[in-house]
Order: structure tokens, then C-alpha cells, then sequence
């Protein structure tokens, strides 16, 4: 018990006692009378929820309970109990409570009992999910609104947020962070018109990977390379690590003589991108290659005002991609444009390699002078080296 004065601590056990001797009044009305005296004490209080409860007064157990969230407002058990009864009670409220308590940290150990009650709590805030989901996607089509493609994904991904089926994620770069840019996990394809010609180069950009990779003078080189000493918890099982490798067309804005004269149409398509130009920084493009089992593990890439474009190449089924809530498998030709400054991490599944084709870009939201202020300034600061 927490806070509970010794004549409170007294009664309680009284009421215990009659309780294990199957004497329910006897020990309600020991409870109650102890009420009168309005003890700070969220252990009493949730006593006399489950007395009252067991008693069949279940408003009066709702209401002892809240007493006791008042005084503990995330207690896990009191959070639990509160919609068991308002489910019991056929609330509306019941599956929301559920998805207040689930959210709460769990005693650890669990009792037994304990665990049935989480899964029967999981289970019904599942459904209270769904059925949220469903409701708001009849009232999008009730709405008669006329969305294009993208818009009805931010729809769609609205009532998943309000559902809590996703969360909002942000934009968390390590080291450069220009304010105001839009934030988005996957950004749509129609703002990138010239995705259809870079998937249907991918033959083309798929037989130079095979000539690079095979030509003896290339460089294939872990694709994270920090010092030691760089305090980065994220990367510690990936560091130097060759199950995550690159061969680099381009690294912080030079050519990577070796490897780009095998690769001269893929070059002339990167040539026609709108990619960043900053000394010790960007361009950047490769290839990344993905040994079999290999994970990803969730992370944020160091600047917002670029983007990353990824080409599939050689992707095994099945390899994942999660940027944010939304989380894709790769599919061979099936490019897209995402903000890496977004938590998102990989998976290779298979016991094959993946290998695809990563370049950046401009956030399309910069003007030429922002653009020009962005480049001043990166270019004077010491960036990491393995931070691209």
C-alpha cells in the first residue's frame, strides 16, 4: 500500500478479512465508513471500487475509481479497471479507457490474472479501432469531398491518427534542421514527374550494377562509416559493418571515378536531377546493398532539406520499408521519394542480397535564394564524417 495511515492501513485489513470469509457487507461497510474521512490514498480507493464492484454497484465502484486516478492519474491497474467497468457497463467510452490504459507502463511482473486481463483489454481496443476507422471512413464518403489520389491518402491517414492504428511522426534531423519545410513520411509521387522515366531505365540501371560490382577496380565499402569514437548508439551493430555496404557514384558532391565509368547512363539520368551541390556534403548517390537478414534499425538521417529517392533493383521477396507510420515493400522498378529526417528503418527478410539505386534531392519547398543560405552555411560547418 502507498500513503496509507496506520488507522486507514487497520481498517483495510479488516476488510480484507471479512472479504476472504465471504462476509461482502461486513467489509463494504467498513470501506465506506473509511470513506467519509476522504483518505489521500489511491490504494483504499481502488479497494472500494472492487468492493462495490463485487457488491453489484458498479456507478459507485466508477466513481471510487476515479477517485483514485485523481489522486494516480496513470496508474496502469486503475486505468484497467475503470473501463473494465465502463465496458461492463456497455459505456461508449469503454474502448477509449481500454487504449488510455494500454498506453500506460505494466507492472513487471505481471500476476497471471493480470495478463488476462490485457488481452481481453488488447482485444477490445482493437475492435474500438476498427470500428473508429470505419466510422470516419463512411463519413469521408458521406462528405460527397472530392479528393484527389494524395489528398485521400492524408484523409486516409487522418482517421488511421485519430484511430491511433498510426501516430504523427516528425521530421528529427541530427545535425541540419531549415524551419518551416513540409513534413512528409512518403512524399507524392505526382510531385515527381520524372519517376516513370527512372523506372523505365531500371534494366538499364540494373545491367551497370552488374558491371560495377563485377569490374576489379570498384569500391564496395560499408555503407555507414562513423569513428568510433561517435557516441551513436544507432549504428553500433551496423558501423563498419559490410552486411550494409555502398558502391558510391557519387559521395559528397565527387564522382567516384571507379565506379561511374561503369555506370555512364545512370550518371546521365543523376545529371538531371535537381540534387543538392554543397562542399564536404552533397550530391550523394549509389548503390545499397543489403546482405540476407539483415535489419535496418530505426533511424533519422542529418539534414531536412534534402530528400532521398530510392530505385528497387534486386529485391527479394520480401523486403520492407518503413518511413514514419507507413511501412512498403520493396518491389523491383517501383521508385518513391521519402523524407529520411523521419524515423525508418529496412528489413531483408530473404536469404538473398537487395540491392537499390539511393540518391538525394532538394526539399522541393526551397527557393533559389534558401537553396543559396543553405549552401553558405553547411559548407562551414565540420559534418561528420559517415553522417550522409
Amino acid at each position: 500500500m502507498t500513503s496509507i495511515a496506520p488507522d486507514l492501513a487497520d481498517r483495510i485489513l479488516a476488510a480484507d478479512r471479512h472479504l476472504s470469509g465471504g462476509k461482502l457487507a461486513e467489509a463494504r461497510s467498513i470501506l465506506e465508513d473509511a470513506a467519509r474521512l476522504d483518505p489521500q490514498a489511491p490504494d483504499f480507493w481502488q479497494r472500494l471500487a472492487t468492493v462495490r464492484k463485487l457488491a453489484g454497484a458498479p456507478l459507485l465502484a466508477l466513481e471510487a475509481i476515479d477517485r483514485a486516478l485523481a489522486l494516480a492519474p496513470l496508474d496502469f491497474v486503475n486505468l484497467m479497471m475503470r473501463a473494465h467497468l465502463l465496458d461492463a457497463a456497455g459505456h461508449p467510452e469503454a474502448g477509449e479507457a481500454y487504449g488510455r490504459a494500454l498506453a500506460q507502463p505494466r507492472p513487471d511482473p505481471l500476476p497471471p490474472m493480470l495478463q488476462r486481463t490485457i488481452a481481453r483489454a488488447e482485444a477490445a481496443w482493437a475492435q474500438h479501432q476498427q470500428t473508429m476507422a470505419q466510422r470516419l471512413g463512411a463519413a469521408f464518403e458521406a462528405s460527397g469531398a472530392d479528393l484527389t489520389p494524395a489528398e485521400r491518402r492524408r484523409a486516409e491517414r487522418f482517421a488511421s491518427n485519430i484511430a491511433r492504428t498510426t501516430r504523427p511522426y516528425h521530421s528529427e534531423p541530427t545535425h541540419f534542421a531549415w524551419p518551416g519545410l513540409h513534413e512528409r513520411e512518403f512524399h507524392d509521387r505526382e510531385a515527381f514527374p520524372w519517376l516513370g522515366t527512372l523506372e523505365s531505365l531500371t534494366p538499364v540501371i540494373r545491367a551497370e550494377l552488374d558491371q560495377v560490382a563485377n569490374a576489379p577496380a570498384s569500391q564496395l565499402v560499408p555503407y555507414v562509416k562513423y569513428a568510433e569514437s561517435e557516441p551513436l548508439a544507432q549504428w553500433r551493430d551496423l558501423n563498419h559493418n559490410r552486411d550494409w555496404t555502398a558502391i558510391h557514384l557519387i559521395e559528397r558532391g565527387m564522382p567516384v571515378a571507379a565506379n561511374t565509368v561503369h555506370c555512364p547512363e545512370t550518371m546521365a539520368f543523376l545529371a538531371g536531377m535537381d540534387q543538392p551541390a554543397i562542399a564536404g556534403c552533397a550530391a550523394n548517390a549509389m548503390f545499397s546493398l543489403l546482405a540476407p537478414g539483415t535489419h535496418i534499425p530505426p533511424h533519422v538521417g542529418v539534414a531536412n532539406f534534402r530528400l532521398l529517392c530510392h530505385l528497387p533493383l534486386i529485391v527479394p521477396h520480401r523486403c520492407w520499408f518503413r518511413v514514419g507510420a507507413e511501412t512498403r515493400d520493396f518491389a523491383e522498378a517501383e521508385a518513391w521519394v521519402f523524407d529520411d529526417t523521419i524515423e525508418h528503418e529496412a528489413r531483408n527478410e530473404t536469404g538473398d542480397l537487395r540491392v537499390i539505386l539511393i540518391f538525394d534531392l532538394w526539399h522541393p519547398d526551397l527557393s533559389p535564394a534558401e537553396r543559396a543560405a543553405i549552401t553558405a552555411a553547411v559548407s562551414a560547418a565540420a559534418l561528420p564524417v559517415g553522417a550522409l
